[in-house]
């Protein structure tokens, strides 16, 4: 998630590979159902080490095992 530290200076927004960030008011926010936290991607979440600010941190609401986010992302991979 993207806490209220954000500055919104679109760093993350273009790192992400599964277009899970957007532009909210006043700050970005990362849709939970497209994020699979890079996992077929990168090694790490790629907007965590481009954010200036440290403000993406992980959301308690939403934490997903390694399992569910190699899943997702063969789903979303595939289109589905």
């Amino acid at each position: 998630m993207i806490n209220d530290e954000c500055i919104a200076c679109d760093a993350c927004l273009e790192e992400c590979p599964n277009g899970a960030i957007m532009e909210g008011d006043p700050i970005y926010q990362i849709d939970p159902d497209f994020c699979t936290e890079c996992v077929g991607y990168y090694d790490e979440p790629s907007c965590v080490s481009v954010c200036p600010k440290d403000a993406i941190v992980p959301d308690p609401d939403n934490a997903e095992t390694l399992e569910e986010l190699k899943y997702k992302f063969e789903h979303l991979s595939k289109g589905e």
